[in-house]
């Protein structure tokens, strides 16, 4: 039997992602909270990030509503089990109390992040090679300009 956190991550995830059969949620408590572990297929990652984060951010704060409510701490770890990334800082809901709700939200916020840049790096450096490769072609037709014939 699944829990009403749950069934609300899964019920809003399953409406964004292509292949909704991949969504799965693991649930965990102890003495921090609730402990949302979601997994989904490698190519609807991005749909449940969305730019920037946004969509896994605002997913947090309904959870963190959701908290209120039912007088909870609530946590959503977004699982990339896609190609191996090198940052694999892995979530550790350890039973130290120095780390608050906004940390912990901070953390996954910049494990967004870095996923985001990954991707932004990668098109930034085909951007750059189409550019370079413009920059060459101009210059070619430049100094085919400058022939007389």
């Amino acid at each position: 039997m699944s829990s009403i956190d749950q069934q609300f991550v899964e019920y809003v995830v399953k409406s964004l992602v292509g292949k909704p059969e991949a969504v799965k949620i693991e649930r965990r408590i102890d003495e921090k909270g609730v402990l949302l572990e979601l997994t989904v297929d490698p190519e609807d990652l991005g749909r449940v990030i969305g730019k920037r984060g946004a969509t896994a951010q605002s997913l947090r704060t309904l959870l963190r509503a959701l908290g209120t409510k039912n007088d909870a701490r609530y946590n959503l770890k977004i699982v990339d089990n896609g190609e191996p990334i090198e940052r694999r800082n892995n979530y550790s809901h350890s039973s130290t109390d120095e780390q608050s709700e906004d940390e912990v939200s901070h953390k996954h916020q910049q494990d967004d992040d870095q996923l985001i840049d990954q991707k932004s790096q990668k098109e930034s450096k085909e951007q750059t090679e189409d550019s370079d490769r413009y920059s060459k072609t101009r210059q070619e037709l430049e100094d085919l300009d400058d022939l007389d014939l």
